[in-house]
């Protein structure tokens, strides 16, 4: 058996990576954090940002200090100056604005959840490699040094075989929340916005999932309120997936083996400690992060990285792993009768 203790992440410092120039499509909340990552901490910097409000766009820049601000998204992609675009726009339109930025021939890092479904994140990525341009998930949890040492600690059998995972994502969020996240136009509901976060952790622990069975509640508006979720993946390992919308739940991750499991406290996808137990509960080991701001910095490094190196695709966020986790979404979402207008 290895020796019970937790692993050194592997993360490089986002300061120490490329400089790149970023057009960010969409000035929204998500973007906000974006670009106050960027500014705070790596090298990087925001040279455009687009959005269908000038007035949006021109505040946005004043904020941030961004030289350019169009009115438009392809004048956007248009700009000469941007290296590679954020598309921080509603569920609904990444499939659009991600193909309006690749065919004006520039790489693009699309907001999770990547696509409203499997075929429109199937398209994208067609799209990216057809043209030889990098396309990447902002899943920004899974490039966080916290997630390192559980995939290390996995994957090195530290834990021995891995029999459960549990993860669930509930923010109270509905009614009085954002209107998009209500909106079947806007590809709203619990799981795109919130239970991404858990199903990815999952599907990254276990691999593949073999099966996929959900329950769940909608809103009156066809959405889902909150849902359950259980896979299997190989060696009949389970993974127990919740998202609400409607309460606060406790957002934690578990990774359960037959000799030692992982607990990550709530909320799991920011940086956290991560504890190593004996399966009787006994704490054998502690991962405490060093910075826990700014956790948006590390994705923006990883596309730098991949960038300067002529990398189409992500190894800590590959294309198939889109895919798998766009596939088990669309399934979740029939099982429980989510259906979004033009499916």
């Amino acid at each position: 058996m290895p020796e019970q203790t937790l692993p050194a992440p592997r993360t490089p410092d986002p300061m120490e990576a490329p400089p790149v120039r970023w057009g960010i499509l969409g000035p929204g909340n998500i973007a906000h954090s974006f670009a106050t990552a960027l500014r705070e901490g790596t090298r990087q910097e925001v040279v455009a940002v687009g959005s269908r409000s000038a007035k949006r766009a021109r505040d946005f820049a004043d904020e941030f200090g961004v030289p350019a601000a169009y009115g438009s998204y392809e004048e956007l992609v248009a700009d000469e100056a941007v290296d590679v675009v954020y598309v921080a726009s509603p569920h609904s339109e990444h499939h659009e604005h991600a193909m309006l930025v690749l065919e004006a021939g520039k790489p693009v890092l699309v907001e999770k959840a990547f696509t409203r479904n499997a075929a429109e994140a199937r398209e994208v990525l067609d799209t990216a490699r057809g043209r030889g341009l990098f396309a990447m998930e902002a899943m920004w949890t899974r490039f966080l040094p916290h997630i390192d040492v559980v995939r290390q600690a996995v994957e090195s059998g530290l834990l021995g075989d891995v029999l459960t995972v549990m993860a669930d994502h509930g923010q109270t969020l509905h009614p009085n929340g954002p209107e998009r996240l209500s909106s079947p136009d806007l590809a709203g509901g619990s799981l795109l916005d919130l239970g991404v976060y858990p199903l990815s952790f999952t599907s990254m622990v276990l691999g593949p999932f073999e099966s996929v069975t959900a329950v769940g509640h909608l809103t009156d508006e066809g959405v889902d309120a909150q849902l359950s979720v259980t896979v299997t993946g190989r060696e009949q390992a389970l993974g127990l997936v919740g998202s609400s919308m409607v309460t606060k739940t406790p957002t934690t991750a578990v990774v359960v083996g037959r000799d030692a499991r992982i607990e990550i406290g709530g909320d799991f996808f920011v940086p956290q400690p991560v504890r190593l137990l004996t399966p009787l509960g006994e704490e054998l080991d502690r991962y405490e992060p060093e910075v826990r701001e700014h956790g948006f910095r590390y994705e923006a490094a990883e596309v730098a990285r991949c960038l300067n190196d002529g990398a189409l695709e992500s190894p800590l966020m590959p294309h198939a792993e889109t895919l798998r986790v766009m596939e088990a979404m669309d399934d979740v979402r029939r099982q429980v009768g989510v259906r979004y207008p033009g499916e």
